[in-house]
């Protein structure tokens, strides 16, 4: 064998590759990281779902829940039932429109106050509730990623077999 022969021997032999190996050693290897950074984002999702798990909820909330979701439908029938009563007796709509017009402005700026807060809450609520939803999403998905990328063909490190037999857990940054 000739000079190159022997040269990319020593480099790569021997199921080796020492130009991988040195450069692990000044940069960080991104496909080990991107499998740390998911086992702590994994982590992290199931301390979060079982921080905020929910037990069965018992009648009393289901019946707030259900008096909670009458406000906006309610809201949509009363404009369209305002509108009806315009067009089926004007003068009937007329006297209320004026009672309306006698109502203090301070009182207009609460009722907004009331309302905005209202629907800002249930808006956060549901975005809560969203986030709980996709984080539980993806607790269910990474044990899959996490059983893919082991199998995915690579090169074989009999030193991170065993350690990863010996139960050994990768350090997360």
């Amino acid at each position: 064998m000739g000079l190159i022969g022997r040269l990319v021997d020593a480099l790569f032999g021997e199921s080796r590759n020492v130009l991988k190996e040195t450069a692990e050693v000044f940069r960080v290897n991104a496909e080990a990281e991107a499998v740390r950074d998911a086992d702590a984002q994994a982590a992290a999702l199931a301390q979060f779902a079982a921080e905020f798990a929910h037990p069965r909820r018992g009648a009393f909330d289901r019946l707030v829940d259900g008096l909670n979701r009458l406000p906006r439908p309610a809201m949509a029938l009363g404009t369209l039932a305002l509108f009806a009563a315009a067009m089926a007796a004007p003068l009937w709509f007329a006297e209320r429109m004026r009672a309306l017009a006698a109502v203090p402005e301070p009182l207009w700026w609460l009722l907004g106050a009331v309302v905005s807060f209202y629907f800002g809450a249930r808006h956060q609520a549901k975005g809560q509730e969203f986030q709980r939803a996709l984080a539980a999403g993806l607790l269910r998905a990474a044990p899959r990623a996490r059983q893919a990328a082991a199998e995915a063909p690579g090169e074989s490190n009999p030193a991170l077999d065993d350690w990863r037999a010996r139960g050994a857990r990768p350090a997360t940054r």
